[in-house]
């Protein structure tokens, strides 16, 4: 008899991701020239929450199959009493599971962006100095569909464009380091595969408090759309997050091969040429050219892009933008110039 069919899933999805990175491992450039590479290490950032652990123990039982060595990283966010202790836990469930090596990293979570997203950007940083530290060629990430559709639903809540829509990629940051296998499966599946392995797991309590948006979107409003719409809400906002996805990888690859064409000899934009490329793709020049000027991407939200359009779009002499990072925005003689003030 084989394994349960959640258990299956949770292993397929993983066997799927690592025999992906297999591939670009071998396709890689050897270190020591007609040498076999080593074998990659793959590590998996875990909670120990259901989603994390039920990828922890897919991640260990596949990665002998394949010649992978596999190890693992937990954080402690240092934000409730306790959380030091629930690390070495985590820490041990995982070396249990025949993971090596395991690390536990404690942060300190500022304030910048609200409490979800600095808890965010100080886990992500740790997670990248986790694995440049061990050498990892990846990290695995137990995002479900279910956190898919709440990410896709926030940013639709922002108003920030189709990219937001496009919600989390299954493989993201440097190099393609972090890769999400469950983005295909709900969050029952993962909480399913743990009760008959008899996995123990940690719920968070921040996960149910509704002081943080995500929590309240998840327990109250997911719920409440399904309640007006039918079920099949969370596969729908999962599959417009693919669907966003390849539009808005289009629209960039055109932006970045149209920001060419608009620039001058010197290099500043032509404002007639940019008022002549589609609305989407002038937008997206615009913002590249603010990046690359200095603005910091993370604090660059739709409504400054839409000042910047206006320069060329509705022109009538107005002054110039002040965008984050302290660049300034200015129309100058027919032309865009976009540099830190």
């Amino acid at each position: 008899m084989g394994p349960h069919p959640a258990v299956a899933a949770i292993r397929l999805a993983v066997r799927r991701v690592l025999h992906d990175l297999l591939t670009e491992h071998h396709r890689a450039p050897a270190a020591v020239p007609h040498e076999p590479p080593p074998p990659p290490l793959v590590l998996v950032a875990c909670s120990g929450g259901a989603d994390s652990m039920a990828l922890a123990s897919a991640l260990a039982f596949e990665s002998p199959k394949l010649g992978i060595r596999a190890g693992g990283v937990t954080v402690d966010h240092g934000l409730q009493p306790g959380s030091d202790a629930r690390a070495e836990e985590v820490v041990q469930r995982l070396r249990e599971l025949g993971l090596d090596p395991v690390d536990s990293v404690a942060v300190t979570v500022g304030r910048a962006g609200g409490p979800e997203a600095a808890a965010r950007d100080a886990r992500y940083a740790a997670l990248d100095t986790a694995a440049e530290r061990h050498g990892a060629a990846a990290v695995l990430l137990g995002h479900t569909r279910d956190d898919q559709a709440e990410t896709v639903l926030l940013g639709l809540a922002r108003g920030s464009g189709i990219r937001s829509l496009s919600g989390m990629a299954a493989v993201s940051g440097a190099d393609g380091r972090y890769r999400r296998p469950f983005l295909e499966l709900d969050r029952q599946t993962a909480r399913k595969a743990c009760m008959v392995q008899s996995l123990p797991v940690w719920d968070d309590p921040h996960n149910a408090d509704p002081a943080y948006t995500r929590s309240r979107l998840r327990h109250e409003g997911l719920p409440a759309l399904e309640k007006a719409l039918g079920k099949g809400v969370v596969e729908a906002l999962a599959r417009t997050a693919r669907l966003s996805r390849d539009d808005a990888d289009a629209l960039d690859s055109w932006a970045g091969q149209a920001e060419a064409t608009v620039r001058d000899a010197a290099g500043l934009l032509e404002c007639a040429k940019l008022y002549a490329l589609p609305p989407a793709v002038r937008r997206r020049v615009l913002r590249r050219a603010a990046i690359a000027a200095g603005a910091p991407a993370g604090s660059l939200f739709a409504r400054h892009i839409e000042e910047v359009d206006r320069l060329i779009t509705g022109w009538r002499g107005q002054g110039a933008i002040n965008l984050p990072g302290k660049v300034v925005a200015r129309r100058q003689g027919g032309r865009l110039v976009i540099r830190q003030g």
